[in-house]
């Protein structure tokens, strides 16, 4: 069976659907039952709903084809979602919800003492690795993950086994590998392959996913504009892609800047930013480009809530974005907070530890909660007379003779800093 590789300009669909095709007809065999594990409408810059529709398109003829968004913790694809990312040529019966709290089964343990080594002694505890249960369903003679590979602060570069472990996870390797990274420090790992976090999903695909039949299908896009392009496909198990796929991204979605940003305006599209648990990529996104004392200013019009599970809701409300010594005082002292490790990791990732200010211009929130969790208030009229998305261009801008440094979408990839970037290694 020999792996596909595309990298170009622009991936048309018809390349991409005669590549595809080539691809499985390499297995050389019917399938009788397969699974597709999409990422869910928050990632739909990934063009996974492009390749979901041509592979249900190729294989359901002779083929049962069920459809599970690996959603993690996010809140399930809606049916208006669901048209906009993988048409109308799918029957809706075709597709499952994973849910993270209920539908898993432990499969293995990562020991403690790996999970020392890795995060330099860190943390130092087991992580059960916990998946959907439909992956070990023997009924399914091929299982195949689609997602975008690109910046990203939990792991350092998404996609690969992270939307198996993490997408299609359970809460305890959801919780606990938030945790061994932000405790390891984002600014540590993102943008980069070999972080603690990548370490451990090696370590969980390499002892318990070998025996299931499992290939990857893999992006990289840009998107100006409004447009967004493929410009890397790859399909197969081995790593070898994903490590080609995040040099790819490296080069096509990383934006390195020479000089600090002293004010950065960042907007988040309402149909894919309901709540600061995904909008906070806007933080995550810039954080190594903005100068001390500078001011990011989130423009979220779709905004209305915190965490996208009712539980972490509430614990972001009761504790807020207080940084990373209070949060883990905090979890040593609240069980709550133990408990819930991957809003532990939020909390710390969402803080810019005192160093810049983050200002939030919501559509459903008020200045009393926003400020309830320790971010500045902005009405978000206020903010969009000051700061027109419509009428900035990406990069810099001039307001009032004052410099603007504006981002349509933080889910496109990573500003840094030139030398805070490197010097993280």
């Amino acid at each position: 069976m020999e792996d596909l590789r595309i990298v170009g300009e622009d991936i048309a669909k018809k390349e991409i659907e005669e590549a595809l095709s080539s691809w499985l007809g390499g297995f050389r065999r019917k399938f009788k039952r397969v699974l597709l594990l999409p990422p869910d409408f928050t990632r739909s810059l990934s063009q996974a709903g492009l390749i979901t529709e041509i592979l249900y398109e190729r294989l359901s003829p002779d083929a049962e084809v069920d459809i599970m968004p690996a959603l993690g913790t996010h809140v399930p694809v809606s049916d208006e979602e669901r048209l906009k990312m993988f048409g109308r040529n799918i029957p809706k019966e075709r597709f499952i919800v994973h849910n993270w709290r209920d539908d898993v089964k432990k499969i293995g343990e990562i020991p403690s003492s790996f999970v020392k080594e890795i995060s330099q002694g860190l943390i130092d505890f087991p992580i059960s690795v916990e998946v959907n249960e439909r992956l070990f369903d023997k009924s399914y003679d091929l299982i195949i993950s689609i997602g975008q590979v690109v910046p990203h602060e939990v792991v350092g570069m998404a996609n690969y086994t992270k939307n198996i472990l993490v997408g299609c996870g359970g809460k305890e390797i959801i919780d606990k590998s938030h945790f061994l990274g932000a405790v390891y420090g984002l600014e540590n790992l993102m943008g980069k392959d070999h972080s603690p976090v990548r370490k451990v999903f090696d370590y969980a695909e390499t002892h318990f996913l070998r025996d299931i039949p499992l290939e990857y299908i893999l992006t990289v896009t840009t998107t100006d504009e409004d447009e967004t392009k493929i410009r890397g496909l790859w399909a197969g198990r081995r790593r070898e892609l994903f490590e080609e796929a995040v040099r790819l991204s490296q080069e096509r979605n990383f934006t390195l800047l020479d000089e600090p940003l002293d004010r950065v305006v960042v907007y988040l599209d309402p149909e894919h930013y309901k709540s600061t648990w995904l909008g906070n990529k806007a933080i995550y996104r810039t954080r190594m480009a903005i100068a001390d004392d500078g001011e990011l200013i989130i423009i979220a019009p779709g905004v209305q809530q915190f965490g996208e599970d009712k539980a972490i809701d509430a614990l972001i409300r009761k504790y807020g974005y207080t940084g990373t010594p209070r949060i883990l005082e905090l979890v040593n002292k609240e069980d709550d907070l133990r408990d819930n490790l991957s809003a532990a990791a939020h909390l710390i990732h969402g803080s810019s530890e005192g160093r810049f200010r983050i200002t939030y211009a919501p559509g459903h929130l008020t200045r009393r909660e926003i400020e309830g969790v320790n971010f500045k208030y902005m009405a978000l009229s206020e903010a969009l007379k000051l700061y027109t998305p419509d009428r900035l261009h990406e990069g810099y801008n001039t307001i009032d003779g004052k410099e603007v440094f504006f981002i349509g979408n933080p889910g496109k990839g990573l500003w840094a800093l030139r030398r805070r970037f490197f010097d993280q290694g």
